[in-house]
């Protein structure tokens, strides 16, 4: 574990603010059913995958999301190994979709929005390499729709810094615990949850109200 990762944590939890790789959960989820016919995957890296998979989740067109690692060298990654930065590896997220209802253009528009991608591995309370911001492309169009976009945000002028999103070739992606899976739906009570990736879903939702599901248009 990185040594600044390590008293970013001790002074969240003082603060009652349970990072990332603070969890203690048994629940499981069906992990059998990713694969569903007609729909694209997408694949991104942006910090902890307990926040962007709560946010993709809500996304009108996205039929699935999965926690996991890729990036990586190591084959079998565990939580541990990835949380510790004892492997090359990213938190990322795996999404499912409906190219007719939802773009991958749209999609990047979300993950961009949703996370600070001028941060060099990190994400606001979680340091080190597994919590960098990377797209990991399925095919030449992903790629050039990728790279398109970061170009365009360096030239917009919005951040201060320059994007450090990666955009990289996916290989293999190794799906996380079970406990991870839904993990903001099954432990809306843990201060990271409460913290951390609340305000990220609501970001989402004030800024793409249009493209929420049904089911969320009034979560608080």
């Amino acid at each position: 574990m990185h040594i600044a990762y390590t008293l970013i944590t001790s002074l969240l939890l003082n603060f009652g603010v349970s990072s990332c790789s603070n969890v203690n959960s048994t629940e499981l989820v069906n992990l059998e059913a990713e694969v569903q016919k007609g729909n694209e995957i997408a694949t991104f890296a942006g910090g902890c995958f307990w926040c962007t998979e709560a946010v993709f989740e809500r996304v009108n067109g996205v039929k699935n999301v999965v926690s996991g690692y890729t990036g990586g060298k190591e084959n079998n990654p565990t939580y541990e190994d990835v949380s510790y930065g004892r492997s090359t590896h990213a938190e990322a997220i795996q999404i499912y979709y409906d190219p007719k209802v939802i773009s991958y253009q749209e999609l990047l528009e979300v993950f961009f929005y949703t996370h600070d991608p001028t941060q060099v591995n990190r994400q606001g309370p979680d340091v080190g390499t597994q919590y960098r911001t990377e797209v990991f492309y399925h095919d030449e169009n992903q790629k050039k729709l990728a790279t398109d976009y970061i170009s365009k945000l360096n030239q917009t002028g919005k951040y201060n810094k320059p994007i450090a999103t990666k955009v990289t070739e996916y290989t293999k992606f190794w799906l996380a615990e079970d406990y991870h899976q839904n993990y903001y739906e099954l432990n809306p009570g843990n201060p990271y949850i409460i913290n951390i990736a609340v305000p990220k879903v609501n970001k989402l939702k004030e800024h793409f109200p249009n493209l929420i599901k049904k089911k969320y248009a009034s979560e608080k």
